[in-house]
């Protein structure tokens, strides 16, 4: 790794950071700019996948010619055809001329296909022949033509998935991913955390001409620790949101709370109070929803232990009317012991009858329709009175969940 070269592609094109992840991705666009190769970058989305290609053309041999960035996924699967690879006049409804497309117009030159993982098959099929004999033909024309581009793809898109699935083609895949890049998300960037905030509050500062915020130790952890499911690009939208609607300058855990998103999709925080103490509300709830469920398990059991028990009540007295007796033991040529007893069939049953009506108490100490309670009102809460929500997340039917009302009360409110 020529760290010299990297240093001043990092200023040159303002990258921020120095994580292994991050240098290891420069470094290989760099050393391969000089070849014509396919390169594939994969990253989570907001990882900031745009520059390497912009890096790779700059350095290449093919710097002074044309280079193109195309969105895959904002093109509509009808026209995406004649934007790429151009059409004859007449080729279709509103086609009043002819056009190059973008791999006509950019021969000699790059073009970045980003969320190439969105292209519809046809349309893979046109790009497969492209980078295996560099022909295409026009929508509605017949005449080959040949051009010389150098591509470079990204995608978000899990891509052994979706060949798996039939959305990708597996050829195509393997033509783009000659030179696989990885965009390391931002929660595995470490430091680079605080740096790229620090770079956004100032350039928020200076365009505004706002006073520059900044982090307390907490706030700074709390950044560090947050996984950043939009990566760069939210990390982004919070420091500006910050710079301009919060009115202190010095940013503390409180504030930098308010800001991120608390739904579960979006962070893994745990809840911690001021001083840094667990709370245990996440534990909490997590033992009410069992505690909720064992009462459902213990109900059922009951149920079917009565069930049991009046079916032996039924076959006793089926037995006693049809003057039932034990069946006499089978006649041996063994000497029987002299103290020995028969085992008296209805004691048995009796037995089992008193095993089985004995009662299964709920714990005394854990009032569990207060527990059941709490549980389903704090569904309905977090949902904002939708039973069907409540019942997905308590994991109960929607005729469970309305049965638990009625028997708790809380439909009268």
């Amino acid at each position: 790794m020529n760290t010299t070269e990297l240093q001043r592609t990092k200023q040159r094109y303002n990258i921020v950071g120095n994580s292994d992840g991050l240098n290891h991705a420069l470094d290989v666009a760099l050393q391969v700019a000089p070849t014509d190769l396919s390169v594939l970058i994969v990253g989570e989305s907001g990882v900031g996948k745009e520059i390497i290609p912009r890096v790779i053309h700059d350095s290449s041999p093919r710097r002074r010619e044309k280079y193109f960035a195309i969105n895959c996924g904002s093109i509509p699967e009808g026209t995406i055809d004649s934007e790429l690879f151009g059409h004859e006049k007449g080729s279709f409804t509103g086609a009043v001329g002819e056009s190059e497309g973008y791999f006509g117009i950019a021969n000699k030159g790059t073009i970045f296909l980003d969320e190439v993982g969105e292209l519809p098959m046809a349309t893979q099929a046109r790009l497969l022949r492209v980078l295996e004999t560099g022909e295409y033909i026009r929508v509605g024309g017949q005449e080959i033509r040949k051009t010389d581009v150098r591509i470079v793809a990204a995608t978000n898109v899990n891509m052994r998935k979706a060949i798996s699935e039939g959305k990708f083609r597996e050829d195509l895949f393997y033509r783009l991913n000659t030179i696989p890049i990885q965009m390391p998300p931002l929660r595995d960037r470490g430091g680079d955390i605080v740096l790229l905030f620090r770079l956004f509050a100032m350039q928020m500062a200076e365009k505004y001409h706002l006073p520059k915020i900044t982090l307390t130790e907490e706030a700074r952890q709390i950044l560090l620790q947050y996984k950043w499911p939009g990566n760069v690009r939210q990390l982004k939208n919070i420091a500006e949101q910050m710079s301009v609607l919060s009115e202190k300058r010095e940013i503390d855990a409180d504030t930098l709370l308010r800001f991120i998103p608390r739904d579960q999709d979006s962070t893994e925080l745990s809840t911690v109070q001021g001083n840094g103490t667990h709370t245990y509300e996440s534990e909490r709830e997590i033992l009410y929803k069992i505690l909720y469920e064992l009462r459902g398990n213990v109900s059922d059991l009951r149920r079917d232990l009565n069930n049991v028990r009046k079916q032996l009540e039924e076959s006793r007295q089926l037995n006693g009317a049809a003057g039932f007796q034990p069946a006499a033991p089978a006649v041996s040529n063994l000497p029987v012991a002299a103290n020995k007893q028969t085992i008296n069939p209805p004691a048995a049953i009796s037995q089992v009858e008193d095993a089985e009506a004995e009662e299964i108490s709920e714990p005394e100490t854990l009032n569990l329709n207060d527990i059941g309670k709490q549980l389903v009102e704090k569904a309905l809460e977090r949902n904002n009175g939708n039973r069907k929500k409540a019942a997905q997340e308590l994991g109960i039917s929607d005729r469970t969940l309305y049965r638990r009302i009625r028997q708790y009360g809380l439909d009268k409110d």
